[in-house]
C-alpha cells in the first residue's frame, strides 16, 4: 500500500504552499514511509528558504518539520545507516546532513495535533474546525451572491 505524502509550508502564520499526493514508492513500515514523505518535505523546506532569503534579503531562523513518527525523528539523527534503512535510495538521506548542520530540525507533534490530517482524512466537524484554525484558515465570511 502507498502513502499519502503532504506537505503545507507556513511562513510566520500565512500559509504559502501545500500539496497532497501519494508517494511514488512503497516502503516496508510507516517509519520509512515518514523518512521518505519528511526528506521531501525538507528538500521543499529548503528551496523555500532559499527563495525567500532572494526576495526578502533577510537571514531565516531556523526550519521546523512536524513529523508524528519517532522512530523516523530517530533515523534524521543517527549517521549510521540501519540495516532496516539501506534499501531507500540515496536521494532520501541527503537532507539528514542538513538536519546534522541545523537548518532543519524534526518536531515530535502526536498524531492528533498533527495539521496535515484535514487534507487526507474525514475528520467530524469539530475536529475539522480546531484544524482549520490551527492552521489559521478562517471560514469565509462573504455572503453568497449567487442565488440557488
Amino acid at each position: 500500500m502507498k502513502s499519502t505524502l503532504v506537505c503545507v509550508s507556513i511562513v510566520g502564520s500565512t500559509i504559502i504552499s501545500w500539496f497532497s499526493r501519494k508517494q511514488r514508492l512503497f516502503t516496508l513500515s510507516s517509519a520509512e514511509a515518514e523518512y521518505m514523505a519528511t526528506s521531501l518535505a525538507g528538500c521543499k523546506a529548503i528551496w523555500l528558504r532559499k527563495l525567500l532569503t532572494g526576495l526578502l534579503r533577510i537571514e531565516l531562523q531556523l526550519t521546523v518539520i512536524d513529523c508524528d513518527n519517532q522512530s523516523c525523528i530517530k533515523f534524521f539523527g543517527n549517521l549510521v545507516f540501519h540495516d532496516r534503512s539501506k534499501h531507500i535510495d540515496i536521494c532520501y538521506h541527503h537532507i539528514r546532513g542538513i538536519v546534522q548542520r541545523g537548518i532543519i530540525t524534526l518536531q515530535y507533534v502526536p498524531t492528533e495535533e498533527k495539521t496535515t490530517c484535514i487534507l487526507t482524512k474525514a475528520l467530524p466537524g469539530s475536529r475539522f474546525v480546531y484544524l482549520r484554525e490551527k492552521l489559521c484558515v478562517v471560514k469565509n465570511t462573504f455572503p453568497c451572491k449567487r442565488e440557488c
